[in-house]
């Protein structure tokens, strides 16, 4: 029998599992975990599938998809509780009707609340907070891959740890329980900096106590940074900062890029037209892109289920902020240079984050100190996989950081550079909870064993 076909949401990583299952009860779960015979390994649940690697693939095993796991079972003062196929947007949204808030809002909201708590996710981090979202995780209920049922508290904190970053290796996780917050209004403001004025303001940026989001024009050597803040505001909230940004990145500067690079034919002007729509973008950010009373919740963007032309997908390595100026520098160059020998340079723009340093999980990538990152963004225009490996060579050399669900095309050395002696504590779970490799996948077993 001919073998189904599963795509990421963006359609660049295709596997071939033997079987794809729905699910829609633990009970279902058990079922396929201690029947190897029926469903094959390697075993591995998924949601919306938008990780940019194959950490979800299953070739010649099963895949196991969550999306109807999809209940909100309680909200209380100060936490939530949901199935693992819930979409974060839609936890979100309920969270909004009891004035609560995500401590962590991602851009992604198509994220399942699975993923969410054993996977990476990047976000900048509010004064004081974390910048992951699986670092707000106090309880994960799973099956081993035995079969059995294991529920992870804080109560035992070094596996909560290796639970928050397990990418469903010692199990599947079928419902979590995540800290939340009373919601407080946000500000937000853009500003834009040549390459030698973010060099030498970052520190003075920093010391605003501010989230720290930015946009990279390499090309250009300019940076827009996105400052957030909560404060105290009174009155009705401003509902449509953030309605025009996300349109933007869901839709006009994907869809921009995607054009340009199937129509026009000669690198020159394509490099013409995206720089030209890139400083449009800087100007009406700086412009419009402001308000001293926004939701967070609105920063969130819910995709459609199936991606269309405007899709795109990313790469992102974290790097020590106290070498991040020499690095971005170096970045900037490596790109013009990438173009100059090779005709390509991304489609979409590049983006980073500041993170604090973080040890909730055992595979953070702020798990030293903090980080700020540098993810280029493309709609996988020819030539994107030949850059990001000699992005991801570039990366490693200046000490970065990757993330197994949003690196993609990174190695095993580069993972051992990155996690040390990290990875031989995770074999030493994953082996105890998984002896017979019963949702290891080809992707796992190169990087990890």
């Amino acid at each position: 029998m001919e073998k189904p076909e599963v795509r990421s949401w963006e359609g660049g990583i295709v596997s071939y599992p033997s079987v794809v299952v729905q699910v829609r009860s633990v009970d279902d779960i058990v079922s396929i975990l201690k029947n190897s015979e029926k469903y094959p390994s390697p075993v591995r649940a998924v949601g919306s599938n938008h990780s940019t690697t194959r950490c979800g693939t299953a070739e010649n095993g099963t895949v196991v998809n969550m999306t109807k796991m999809n209940q909100i079972i309680a909200v209380g003062p100060d936490t939530v509780t949901a199935g693992g196929g819930a979409l974060y947007i839609d936890v979100s949204q309920e969270l909004l009707k009891h004035d609560l808030q995500f401590y962590v809002n991602v851009e992604i909201g198509n994220m399942s609340m699975g993923s969410a708590a054993c996977g990476g996710t990047k976000d900048a981090s509010m004064p004081g907070e974390f910048g992951q979202v699986c670092s707000y995780a106090t309880k994960i209920k799973l099956v081993t891959p035995s079969g059995e049922l294991l529920e992870v508290t804080e109560d035992d904190p070094e596996l909560l740890q290796i639970m928050r970053s397990s990418y469903g290796l010692l199990g599947i996780i079928y419902e979590v329980t995540f800290k939340v917050k009373p919601l407080r209004p946000m500000a937000v403001e853009h500003k834009t900096y040549s390459l030698d004025e973010f060099e030498t303001q970052l520190p003075s940026l920093i010391a605003r106590e501010e989230s720290l989001m930015y946009y990279l024009f390499p090309h250009q050597s300019v940076i827009t940074v996105e400052f957030r803040k909560y404060h105290d505001a009174s009155g009705p909230p401003n509902r449509t900062v953030w309605k025009m940004r996300n349109l933007v990145w869901k839709k006009i500067a994907p869809g921009f890029g995607y054009l340009v690079w199937k129509f026009v034919p000669t690198n020159p002007l394509r490099t013409l037209l995206i720089d030209g729509f890139y400083r449009l973008i800087q100007f009406l950010m700086t412009l419009l892109l402001k308000s001293s009373h926004t939701i967070p919740q609105d920063q969130t963007i819910r995709y459609p289920d199936k991606s269309n032309w405007t899709r795109y997908t990313f790469s992102i390595w974290a790097f020590p902020e106290e070498t991040f100026t020499k690095v971005l520098r170096a970045y900037f160059e490596f790109c013009q240079d990438y173009y100059r020998k090779h005709g390509y340079r991304t489609n979409v723009g590049n983006v980073g984050y500041r993170i604090m340093r973080d040890t909730s999980s055992l595979f953070s990538y702020s798990f030293t100190g903090n980080v700020m990152t540098a993810d280029p963004v493309s709609t996988r225009n020819p030539g994107w996989e030949q850059f990001l490996e000699a992005y991801n060579e570039f990366c490693s050399r200046h000490n970065g950081v990757p993330l197994f669900n949003q690196s993609d095309r990174f190695t095993r050395e580069q993972t051992v550079k990155a996690f040390g002696n990290r990875i031989q504590k995770f074999q030493d779970y994953r082996r105890r909870f998984d002896p017979t490799n019963r949702l290891l996948n080809d992707f796992f077993r190169e990087l990890l064993d």
